[in-house]
């Protein structure tokens, strides 16, 4: 038997009556069911030509801020979630990292955790330490920064030929005025005392620049064999570009 079977409301043929009669044998419908109230809408009864009720569009505005304030905080929780998870991911990386004994064993549990923690089965290491060198000859899996047309060739023989290689770089402009804007400014000088003086010290030392825009590192992935390079998505601190064979 049905809820609305055992409190007497036929099933079919519900009309305006059955409510009526509904809500005078349960007076109380309202307060046990105060969520209810948010999403009705009960206009005030006005003469025809009358003007809005100033509290009717009160009441709506009101609904209308809850429903936003609502809605902002799902985002919030969804956020402290993703956030969460992500502490707990780099949690188990810190983990591994303080288990490493040498470099070799570092590097293999920062690939184990990209795979296992991250989701990320195909990965590029770039390294900027000289000792790096033996293993980058013996395994030949690492690259450094000083190379990049290098490393868009390595991964390109190492993907397969409907892959697709994600390449998330600070977000830059092609010319110099469109960068003149607070984070253009941070870019700048971050890549000035780290980034260029990391690749010029190194064999290739191409150095892109202080910012690479997306025309310039487009060119250097196509060196690299790859035939299709597009902007996939952007924020104001990065851009990803999706390059395919």
């Amino acid at each position: 038997m049905t809820t609305s079977q055992a409190r007497g409301i036929k099933q079919d043929g519900l009309n305006d009556l059955n409510v009526a009669e509904y809500l005078q044998t349960y007076p109380d419908f309202f307060e046990r069911n105060g969520p209810l109230l948010a999403k009705l809408r009960l206009p005030h009864l006005r003469d025809a030509g009358a003007t809005v009720s100033l509290v009717e569009r009160q009441v709506e505005v009101l609904r209308e801020r809850n429903q936003s304030l609502e809605r902002k905080l799902k985002e919030l929780v969804d956020v402290a979630r993703a956030n969460d998870a992500l502490a707990d991911r780099i949690h188990r990386l810190s983990q591994r990292l303080i288990k490493a004994h040498n470099l070799l064993e570092a590097i293999n549990a920062v690939e184990t955790s990209l795979r296992e923690d991250f989701d990320a089965m195909h990965s590029v290491l770039v390294l900027f330490l000289e000792e790096a060198r033996p293993l980058e000859e013996a395994a030949g899996r690492f690259l450094r920064v000083g190379d990049p047309a290098g490393a868009a060739r390595h991964v390109s023989q190492a993907l397969a030929p409907d892959g697709t290689w994600m390449i998330v770089e600070p977000f830059a402009h092609d010319r110099l005025e469109d960068n003149l804007n607070p984070v253009g400014a941070l870019f700048y000088a971050a890549s000035t005392a780290v980034c260029t003086p990391a690749s010029l010290a190194q064999e290739v030392g191409l150095a892109l620049g202080a910012q690479a825009g997306e025309a310039r590192l487009k060119k250097v992935i196509m060196e690299g064999g790859f035939k299709r390079v597009r902007r996939a998505a952007e924020t104001p601190f990065n851009m990803v570009l999706e390059a395919r064979l």
